[in-house]
């Protein structure tokens, strides 16, 4: 039985949430973008709203799907926590300090993809900006995936444990 959790919590770990990290943080370089306001040739003077980029590395369909990605596998991984929390109660290891430490870390890493990351993409995708957004979008990623990393290592270390 623990064998078998032991695989569910790590291909699940792999899995989604690596897809999920690596979406989040190739969603703001494919993300549309305005650019500035610019003026009419036609009427010299006048204003012309802001357009979306020119075609580049950006591209709107990649967006949608990593948006797509970035939520389908956030929501796939809770098999992550769940699984571990089972496997640590069967190896009767719930009030080790690192699982503690890994459980916040893993809802802070959850609370900011549902509370931040996929509402951020969201608004991008619906209503593109100058690239403002899309760099807090990337520190997010940035930091998602750095608590990930941390939960990673403390998976491994188990600092604490008996």
């Amino acid at each position: 039985m623990e064998d078998l959790l032991l695989s569910i919590h790590v291909l699940a770990g792999i899995v989604f949430v690596g897809g999920s990290a690596v979406a989040t943080s190739l969603f703001p370089r494919y993300a549309p973008v305005t650019t500035s306001v610019t003026v009419s040739p036609a009427a010299p003077g006048a204003p012309v709203d802001a357009r979306p980029e020119p075609p580049g590395d950006r591209n709107r369909a990649v967006a949608v799907a990593l948006h797509r990605i970035t939520r389908g596998y956030g929501v796939l991984g809770a098999v992550v926590p769940v699984a571990g929390i089972i496997l640590a109660l069967v190896q009767g290891r719930m009030g080790e300090i690192w699982i503690t430490v890994s459980m916040v870390l893993t809802a802070v890493a959850g609370g900011l993809l549902a509370l931040h990351i996929c509402p951020g993409q969201r608004d991008a995708l619906a209503d593109p900006d100058d690239g403002g957004r899309l760099r807090a979008l990337s520190m997010a990623a940035g930091i998602y995936n750095l608590l990930w990393a941390i939960v990673v290592v403390l998976m491994i270390t188990r600092p604490g444990s008996h």
